[in-house]
């Protein structure tokens, strides 16, 4: 969890901004997974958070302690709390008609993706735990979820260094990849004390 004193000042965050921003943004992209052609996890974690929180902040010219306290409230629900991994689902499709066409036929979707520590059984995300995105009509083209996983499986990922897939098993979109090394080491951070990122 993040707090009110975690967080840099305006004035500092300002100053450092194009350093800090450089450094979150390579954080981030280690953190991204390709799930076919129209879909990205993108696993956050503390540093994903506070980038998020620091721009939005700096954006709207945020000061007052209520309004630091709405973003914290917002985002603090991101960071894995020890157990589990989190990630911002996107569904992506530059041309709006097709877009709403996919949304349409991927009902659910949301529901169907997981992830699978090698030698066990998949874990399928817990959805949108804030509010519901999706309608009887239709998903939304951002979900946000909770992979939930067992000591075992974390025991395997931290100390045996074993394989790691993601994937998703719709009926109208369906695929799985494996996750390389470096992101690995990236997750299994998020089991034990996370990185922070500190201004330079």
């Amino acid at each position: 969890m993040l707090t009110a004193q975690d967080l840099y000042s305006l004035e500092q965050y300002s100053a450092h901004r194009p350093d800090y921003k450089r450094r979150a943004v390579e954080h981030r992209k280690r953190r991204q997974i390709r799930l076919g052609m129209n879909m990205t996890l993108h696993f956050e974690d503390r540093v994903t958070v506070q980038y998020q929180i620091q721009e939005m902040l700096l954006i709207e010219r945020t000061f007052s302690p209520q309004g630091i306290q709405d973003e914290l409230d917002a985002y603090n629900p991101l960071i894995p709390t020890g157990t589990n991994l989190k990630a911002t689902l996107t569904i992506e499709y530059s041309d709006p008609q097709i877009r709403q066409q996919q949304l349409s036929r991927l009902r659910g979707v949301e529901d169907c993706v997981y992830i699978q520590v090698e030698g066990h059984d998949p874990v399928y995300a817990i959805a949108d735990e804030d509010l519901d995105r999706s309608t009887d009509e239709k998903t939304a083209a951002v979900h946000f979820l909770r992979f939930e996983l067992t000591q075992g499986m974390i025991k395997s990922l931290s100390e045996n260094k074993t394989g790691l897939t993601v994937g998703v098993d719709h009926d109208n979109y369906s695929h799985s990849t494996p996750i390389h090394a470096g992101t690995i080491n990236s997750l299994i951070a998020d089991f034990v004390d996370q990185p922070r990122l500190v201004l330079s």
